[in-house]
């Protein structure tokens, strides 16, 4: 007569137990593939979307020049008058003028200069590697987010998060320099509300917040009127109001051209081809 056989419970626990977590583990791998995924196409979808919002690629690349009219108000409470001319591919200008003195930096494609007389400096110079960069990013014409592979700009979505309490969609930009700027989306118009910058230069990291509101179009094109920005403690330390945006306004290559006075000073320096 055979003997019955005797299986221990506990030995049926453990398998069962061993099974689960395998299921658990195979699902929760299979979430993480999943969310990747999703990320990565999320990314190419909000960034399609911004476009889209702002009026469309084809609207957005007609512009071939614009010009800008403001009036900007710093952490003293003092206005001066702001402008800034653009013109593609990466040419820009830009102008603050207070109690008859006029600040110029500009970018000529390839050199940045400036006169400071508010520094006390009223003649021209070379701008330097460090100091040129924030004018280099004024220079792009359409911004990082348009056409950004070819730019060799990596974008990626992170997610949801909070501006001033309201929900936002976050991307990260890695800008060919390695610079990064963190754009925060408003998920019902997928237009820019906010911008976060970190420039890495010599080992040491400047950031800066930059608010945008105020959207309103010029040539069915929408650009924010309303621009704060500061450090993270007191990101409206600098307040932009636009007054006038033009597009397609004659210019030629000289207005944004360096100096004659520092060609010579150029090609000594080797700042020729700061990018």
């Amino acid at each position: 007569m055979k003997r019955p056989i005797k299986i221990r419970m506990s030995s049926i626990r453990r398998a069962l137990i061993t099974v689960a977590v395998a299921t658990v583990l195979a699902s929760s791998l299979a979430l993480v593939c999943a969310s990747g995924l999703a990320f990565a196409q999320t990314a190419a979808e909000l960034v399609s979307k911004n476009i889209q919002a702002k009026g469309g690629l084809e609207k957005i690349e007609a512009a071939k020049t614009r010009r800008i009219h403001g009036k900007l108000k710093n952490a003293r409470g003092r206005v001066a008058v702001f402008g800034q001319a653009n013109m593609r591919p990466d040419l820009v200008r830009r102008t603050i003028s207070l109690q008859g003195m006029t600040a110029v930096e500009a970018y000529d494609g390839s050199t940045g200069w400036q006169i400071q007389p508010f520094r006390g400096r009223k003649d021209p110079e070379l701008m330097g590697e460090d100091n040129v960069r924030d004018l280099l990013l004024a220079s792009d014409f359409d911004g990082p987010l348009v056409n950004a592979s070819k730019k060799g700009n990596r974008v990626e979505y992170l997610g949801h998060d909070l501006v001033d309490g309201d929900d936002a969609l976050r991307l990260k930009v890695t800008l060919k320099n390695g610079d990064i700027i963190y754009y925060y989306l408003d998920p019902d118009t997928y237009l820019e509300i906010r911008e976060e910058i970190q420039q890495f230069v010599r080992g040491s990291v400047r950031e800066r917040v930059v608010d945008l509101g105020s959207y309103k179009p010029v040539d069915g094109v929408m650009y924010p009127f309303s621009i704060s920005e500061g450090p993270r403690n007191n990101p409206s330390a600098q307040v932009t109001t636009i007054d006038k945006i033009e597009v397609n306004v004659p210019m030629q290559d000289s207005d944004f051209a360096v100096p004659a006075a520092l060609r010579t000073e150029e090609k000594k320096s080797g700042l020729v081809g700061v990018h």
